[in-house]
């Protein structure tokens, strides 16, 4: 099949674009290579998709209306957007380029599919929408009305921008809420890539909420075949009529959230201390306090999710932690970190 993944220069979008290459299908990969992280980082992912002959790789922003007219003429069977502006206290200081890249990225990129006549439409959304949410874990049936972020309202706005698309266009789209993904080529403002980072230079890291944090931690790999099953189902149709029978999971339009998490929720403190393990050095921990628009704890309920790809996503933290830290050393060795 031909595939547009925005976002291919990105972690996940890089370790999409590649798992899909190795499978021979064919690949259009979008990415504005913007400043937010290290491009450096980004162009040397690029290199790896551009020694795939079905890889074919476009420089554009994703917000440029013009990208629909481009696109219009290409064979694409599936559009996978996760193309976004990241980072939650990020949103605080630079709210235009949220509004921009993931609000009106959605709209163009459904644009596109609604010209193509898509079947099916993937993108990405965060778990960061469940904001103020107290219950855990947290289900894709809660209402998430609360954001306490841009980020995470962006990111809200993008699964109604989809729901409308869906139900007027009869596009089978899939939103995922990613839980903080981690692994090799992950992004460097992740906590992975900073405590790594801090520790082998004999920096201290910024612990908040005094370390009473929990994250349910997912490994790249296992989103990676996640999505991938997901691609595999057959096109979501329409099976309900009416509000009534309406929440996130059962839409009366042909759509659907899933929530991509491990289910395990880890302490901070462990997580950190997996990093030591494998790094054979102490960190130096400063406690602060919560940092605004940031929550306590993550906890994904993936229960639909299992059921509908049958596949739980499982991947321990020690596994993921020594993965990471085995690329990181390879990656760095000889450069600056």
């Amino acid at each position: 099949m031909n595939f547009l993944i925005s976002g291919s220069a990105g972690f996940i979008g890089f370790h999409l674009s590649e798992f899909l290459l190795k499978k021979k299908h064919t690949v259009y990969g979008v990415d504005d290579l913007n400043s937010y992280y290290d491009v450096k980082l980004k162009k040397s992912r690029l290199d790896i998709l551009k020694k795939y002959k079905n890889f074919v790789f476009f420089k554009r922003k994703i917000e440029d209306i013009k990208i629909v007219k481009f696109f219009k003429k290409k064979k694409i069977d599936i559009i996978i957007n996760l193309a976004a502006q990241a980072g939650v206290r990020h949103s605080l200081e630079n709210p235009y380029v949220y509004i921009n890249s993931n609000i009106l990225g959605q709209v163009n990129m459904l644009e596109l599919a609604k010209e193509l006549k898509i079947k099916k439409y993937i993108y990405a959304s965060s778990s960061s929408v469940y904001g103020g949410n107290k219950s855990l874990p947290f289900s894709v049936k809660d209402r998430v009305d609360n954001p306490i972020s841009l980020y995470a309202a962006s990111k809200k706005s993008t699964e109604l921008i989809a729901e409308y698309y869906s139900h007027l266009y009869k596009i089978s789209s899939i939103g995922l809420r990613f839980f903080t993904v981690y692994g090799p080529w992950g992004r460097p403002d992740m906590a992975t890539f900073i405590f790594t980072k801090n520790i082998l230079n004999g920096k201290p890291i910024n612990i908040f909420n005094y370390g009473k944090m929990k994250r349910d931690f997912t490994y790249i790999d296992d989103v990676i075949e996640s999505i991938y099953c997901l691609i595999d189902k057959p096109p979501i149709k329409e099976n309900f009529s009416d509000k009534k029978n309406y929440n996130s999971s059962n839409s009366w339009a042909p759509y659907r959230i899933f929530n991509i998490g491990n289910s395990q929720p880890t302490n901070l403190n462990k997580y950190i201390k997996a990093i030591e393990n494998n790094l054979n050095k102490k960190a130096k921990i400063i406690l602060e306090e919560m940092q605004p628009g940031d929550v306590e704890k993550t906890y994904a309920d993936t229960e639909n999710l299992e059921k509908f790809i049958n596949f739980k996503p499982s991947t321990s933290i020690d596994e993921g932690i020594k993965k990471f830290i085995t690329w990181y050393l390879k990656y760095y060795k000889g450069k600056e970190k």
